[in-house]
């Protein structure tokens, strides 16, 4: 199943057309906005936890996004194929924002209570491809 996006005024928008649109589109690459922080979190989960895994992810996720505002977005997915496989898109406002977010307890809760859960982890660090489409994109979302 795609993962969609609802705006307060009801269209939705696929996962996957907003992962494209945000870093694939055909522009030359350039950073994002200055100090922004994009990152891709590619997450293997031992099998016997993945339900486990995703409510406390999803827990975590949904608490840094409204709690802490350098948190832009950290948006969990499952690789179709195999629900073992998780990915996560995660966008701050800079550096300090991902070292705060590190530090917030809902973060360490989340660590402490899957580090068992993990069979591997790899951070992916990304620059957007087209920068100034994020705006837009994410105001199509309201």
């Amino acid at each position: 199943m795609i993962q969609h996006l609802t705006g307060a005024n009801g269209p939705t928008i696929p996962f996957y057309l907003l992962f494209c649109l945000l870093v694939l589109a055909g522009k030359p690459v350039s950073a994002q906005q200055p100090g922004m922080m994009v990152r891709i979190a590619e997450i293997e989960v031992r099998s016997g936890y993945l339900e486990e895994y995703r409510t406390i992810l999803q827990e975590e996720a949904a608490a840094s996004v409204k709690l802490e505002p350098g948190v832009i977005a950290i948006f969990p997915m499952v690789q179709k194929d195999d629900s073992s496989r998780i990915r996560i898109l995660e966008i701050y406002a800079g550096k300090e924002a991902y070292e705060q977010h590190l530090k917030t307890p809902h973060f360490l809760k989340y660590k402490n209570s899957t580090l068992h859960m993990v069979k591997s982890l790899k951070l992916l660090d990304m620059d957007a491809i087209d920068p100034q489409l994020m705006p837009a994109l994410f105001r199509k979302l309201d």
